[in-house]
């Protein structure tokens, strides 16, 4: 059976930004990925592939609370979610945290303090070649150096968008974008700022993804092995229960083992949880480091809101994402509680819409599918999520993940959807045309839509009430360690890909004193 000093399951924004910081020590180390590389081919691009035919979402079947089987919208390939995300690198605010109170409840406090993430956030913005502008968004965070690269630049329309919402004294921002676009130097630019980003793979790796800025760099080192197609089904301690022995994985139909001084779970929240839940034995009956049974609980995953505005001239953008607004994040004149965060999304293609019932897009006569998406500019509203330990990942009889889930905070969801649509008249776009698009988008089943899940292995400094310490090592064991979103005791309203790379480094650091 091999050995390493350090073994990484998951290659996402955990543990591909761990790979790479762990790599320059020289230690052994193993990724484990369940998935592949995400195949380079035309369908990259193809919306209808992407949108309608689903080509890169796993097959896994999960349940929700009620037994009722569904797809998840995830993603098993080198470099985990970040393959398709959006790439929108934002800081959680220095006041997440901290305890906030919301509508429904208490988002309670982190074990560690923004000033003791804020080195880590600036490493991780560097690493993962953030375009941003420092000063623009009042509810901004300190930070102790400027993004590494300037903003990427609103096209026409967008400008003009902000330059009206500055204008009716809102303060719009240029979004935090890990997309690798050189505007001085387009000849010898990575990123060709095309329209298929947001929710796609980017063909020409420009995209600042766990794989292209995490693991690759991680594997120029020759003590780095990474194994693909290779599921962590369960981790078996030592006799008495108190360090993980063995790394079981299922590769090419059979069964391996591989031990690891140090082993590091970065699966994603509700797989995470999966694994340690299969991982109960005598010393550890009810799932691994689950003694406090906090393991699962606290699901959390934003309650998010993808809408489109119709505006009377057309909108030719092609990269829309460089906008967001945070003047509701921590409440408004009419309400105390925080409401959260706007942001741009990717446009809107034709396509995306295809196949639904003209009956179910609500639309006035004569606006086709191809003209709503000429004129449609494209938001993101994401409302705090706040943890519940009812609101939880549990297995069923067969080992399948079983996802119960209630949703919080849905009146201050709907307050940032009222807000965003009392602003549209004063930005040239039609207040009485703003549309779901989460209809066309199919995920008729919210708890589908997991790309920002969290919270089910949160760390803290109480054993009692979390599963990990404030290095985000297991309380009851001494070698085990997550370094992916489950560790967040709350998810704040912003994009959480940044926070999870910047703990992956804080905890990284920790890792190599542990190592010497």
């Amino acid at each position: 059976m091999d050995s390493y000093d350090v073994i990484i399951i998951g290659t996402g924004a955990g543990g591909g930004t761990l790979a790479r910081h762990l790599a320059p020590s020289g230690k052994r180390i193993l990724l484990l990925e369940r998935g592949d590389w995400l195949p380079r081919e035309p369908q990259n691009w193809d919306t209808a592939a992407v949108f309608v035919d689903n080509r890169y979402v796993s097959a896994d079947t999960w349940y929700d609370a009620g037994g009722a089987a569904f797809q998840p919208q995830i993603h098993y390939f080198v470099g985990g979610a970040t393959k398709l995300y959006g790439a929108a690198l934002y800081r959680l605010r220095k006041e997440d945290f901290g305890e906030l109170r919301h509508r429904d409840g208490i988002s309670p406090a982190w074990p560690v303090s923004y000033e003791e993430m804020e080195p880590y956030y600036t490493l991780a913005e560097q690493r993962y070649s953030v375009r941003g502008a420092r000063g623009e968004d009042p509810t901004e965070p300190p930070a102790s150096a400027p993004y590494p690269f300037p903003a990427v630049s609103h096209e026409p329309r967008i400008q003009q968008l902000a330059d009206r919402l500055e204008a009716a004294g809102h303060h719009p921002f240029h979004a935090p974008c890990g997309v690798r676009l050189d505007e001085a130097d387009m000849p010898f630019s990575d990123c060709i700022r095309c329209s298929s980003c947001d929710g796609f793979p980017c063909l020409v790796h420009a995209k600042s993804d766990a794989d292209v800025l995490g693991v690759r760099p991680a594997l120029r080192h020759p003590n780095v092995t990474l194994l693909t197609n290779a599921r962590a089904v369960k981790l078996e301690t030592n006799a008495p229960g108190t360090a993980v022995a063995e790394v079981v994985v299922e590769r090419d139909g059979a069964s391996e083992r591989y031990a690891g001084s140090i082993v590091v779970a970065a699966c994603g929240a509700a797989n995470t949880a999966k694994l340690l839940l299969s991982s109960a034995s005598d010393t550890h009956p009810d799932g691994l480091a689950n003694r406090s049974d906090q393991v699962g609980r606290n699901y959390m995953f934003h309650a998010s809101q993808a809408v489109l505005a119709l505006s009377r001239e057309e909108n030719p953008t092609v990269f829309q994402k460089t906008l967001g607004l945070n003047d509701f994040y921590f409440g408004a004149d009419d309400y105390e509680f925080p409401l959260g965060n706007i942001q741009m999304i990717g446009k809107s293609h034709p396509e995306m819409f295809r196949g639904e019932k003209p009956t179910e897009t609500k639309l006035a006569p004569g606006w086709t599918l191809d003209r709503l998406a000429r004129h449609a500019i494209d938001f993101w509203l994401s409302t705090e999520d706040l943890p519940r330990p009812e609101n939880r990942v549990t297995l069923d009889g067969d080992g399948n993940i079983r996802l119960a889930y209630t949703p919080t905070n849905d009146e201050s969801k709907k307050r940032l959807y009222a807000k965003l649509k009392s602003i549209l008249g004063k930005l040239d776009l039609n207040p009485d045309h703003l549309i779901h698009r989460f209809a066309y988008m199919k995920n008729e089943i919210p708890v589908a839509g997991v790309a920002h899940q969290a919270g089910t292995c949160r760390f803290g400094s109480d054993p009692a009430s979390s599963v990990l310490d404030r290095d985000c090592k297991a309380h009851e064991l001494d070698n085990l360690y997550v370094v992916d979103t489950s560790v967040f005791p709350s998810i704040g309203a912003v994009n959480p890909a940044l926070t999870a790379m910047a703990n992956s480094l804080r905890v990284g650091d920790h890792l190599l004193e542990r190592l010497g």
